[in-house]
């Protein structure tokens, strides 16, 4: 197919009928006299919405009768997709994106349209925050706050009481700061302790937490609110027997429903009112860094591998099953923590 005069704009593949037909969205074609602009950098983003809009460069001599941005999770996104429309005219103009997904890839464009067509502006990745935490409405939690204010949820399972969310500090008891290493490479090569959040994204702080290597667990300062500390492998174990051992235990943790765990969640209940997120985890080796987020959390126990002193005991669970794993890793890797009373 082609378009003399005109540029090709988002060539796609559609099978109809066994034939594969190819076109261009939305109408085939853009005319070389579409309106030129860019698109504003995203702001203000939440869990269900965001803003953006456009700077028009060029109208090319012919008045834009609509405009707006579009968006998508998927690149490319074009006017055949959701969209906002923001009045007309060649002024910049602001908008704002609605019904949103947390924790969510969309991708974002600028439109502006006049008689020759529609003209698109750069593209614009950006992830939204994640959405509230699902707590079990039948509980009746508790409250604890860490050395910096953080303040989290807390619940009695059996004889142990145990935060209800994953601790985000960035100091230990003694005040002093945690580094906040955002670069893999420096990661992995610490035997220090170090915090970050995933994809380096502040966002995920609030419900996913802060991810620590090893190093945290290990340094006498503490990072556990005082009158806390990290469970040792022991600990999680009176955990996971009291909710009838590590092979269905993780029914009575996670978190219920998909709105952070990806499909399909199995058994997830909740009952014990733990509430276990899907927060992934940061690797250890330069061709991986982030990884997981909605698949799968992992948690530290403070109980070395006497065996293999690089690495320590942790807890992990899974979108697929119930199954609460027991097993050692490096400590230069990022987990979770989750903090027990004394």
């Amino acid at each position: 197919m082609t378009c003399p005069g005109r540029k090709i704009l988002n060539n796609r593949l559609w099978v109809s009928a066994g034939i594969i037909v190819a076109f261009s969205a939305l109408y085939g074609c853009e005319d070389e006299n579409v309106p030129q602009l860019t698109t504003k950098e995203v702001t203000n983003i939440t869990a269900k919405s965001a803003e953006s809009g456009g700077i028009i460069i060029d109208d090319n001599g012919s008045a834009i009768n609509v405009r707006g941005v579009c968006w998508s999770n998927e690149s490319n996104p074009t006017i055949g997709d959701k969209r906002t429309t923001n009045g007309v005219g060649s002024e910049s103009y602001s908008s704002t994106l609605f019904g949103l997904n947390g924790s969510k890839i969309y991708y974002v464009r600028a439109y502006a349209t006049n008689k020759n067509g529609t003209g698109y502006g750069n593209e614009i990745s950006f992830q939204t925050a994640p959405s509230g935490i699902n707590y079990a409405e039948w509980i009746s939690y508790g409250t604890v706050a860490d050395k910096e204010g953080n303040n989290y949820k807390t619940v009695k399972i059996g004889d142990q009481t145990w935060m209800a969310e994953n601790l985000r500090a960035t100091k230990y008891q003694d005040g002093s700061p945690v580094p906040n290493i955002r670069d893999l490479k420096t990661w992995t090569g610490l035997g220090t302790g170090a915090y970050c959040f995933y994809n380096n994204d502040t966002l995920n702080k609030k419900v996913y937490g802060a991810m620590y290597n090893w190093f945290v667990v290990g340094d006498k300062r503490k990072i556990c609110p005082v009158g806390w500390h990290v469970p040792s492998d022991s600990e999680w174990t009176r955990l996971t027997d009291f909710l009838g051992g590590k092979d269905i235990a993780g029914m009575k943790l996670k978190e219920a429903g998909l709105t952070h765990w990806a499909n399909p969640n199995s058994g997830a209940s909740n009952l014990s009112g733990f509430t276990a997120l899907p927060a992934g985890s940061r690797y250890s080796s330069i061709r991986d860094d982030f990884l997981g987020l909605g698949y799968y959390c992992t948690w530290w126990s403070s109980s070395e591998n006497n065996l293999d002193r690089e690495s320590a005991w942790f807890r992990s669970l899974s979108k697929f099953n119930i199954i609460v794993e027991r097993n050692t890793y490096w400590k230069i890797v990022g987990y979770s923590i989750r903090c027990v009373i004394d």
